[in-house]
């Protein structure tokens, strides 16, 4: 019949036609699907839009919206919590039902940490910012040193630190290898 993986973007205008229409009169999904030649599932989801947010569910976005951690969360919660299915619940909060699908997965496999926003892109391969850069030129060879010289003495004392706690817990209990026990 029709192309069922097709992305065809429907004019507002007409998927409120198809609503009026479907609300007005008694046809079905089925018969408006033949008369506009257009899926009658993507035309039961318009009507369940309509009913839920109005006219504004048609209306096109001009910006990639962004969800928050609590919005993602009140939608997963909405959905296990209820017997809607997750495409009611797609569009009780006016998205898109892979997004739902997509969230609930993520928190069921890694927790409330999958859901918050990411860094967008690839990391940057400058090891300074240009300000870092700039604040570095403008020290004195004699301050550089100085701070590096700190930043190894930090680290030597933590070395030290760290081999007496080894050393302390080896007098206490013992090597960890287990040694030849006698018969």
């Amino acid at each position: 019949m029709w192309g069922t993986f097709s992305r065809v973007k429907y004019k507002s205008e007409l998927k409120a036609q198809i609503v009026h229409e479907y609300l007005s009169t008694s046809q079905s999904t089925n018969a408006l699907s033949e008369k506009y030649q257009i899926n009658r599932r993507e035309i039961a989801k318009w009507i369940q839009r309509y009913r839920l947010n109005g006219v504004a569910a048609f209306k096109r976005r001009r910006h990639k919206r962004t969800f928050t951690t609590d919005f993602k969360l009140n939608v997963i919660d909405y959905y296990q919590t209820h017997e809607d299915s997750m495409t009611e619940v797609a569009a009780r909060f006016d998205v898109l039902t892979a997004l739902v699908s997509r969230w609930r997965s993520q928190f069921e496999r890694d927790g409330i940490t999958a859901l918050k926003p990411r860094p967008k892109g690839r990391p940057s391969k400058m090891k300074y910012t240009k300000k870092q850069a700039r604040q570095l030129a403008n020290k004195s060879e004699l301050e550089r040193l100085k701070e590096e010289l700190a930043k190894k003495n930090q680290e030597l004392y933590d070395t030290k630190l760290e081999r007496d706690l080894l050393k302390k817990s080896l007098s206490l209990f013992g090597p960890s290898k287990p040694g030849r026990k006698p018969k």
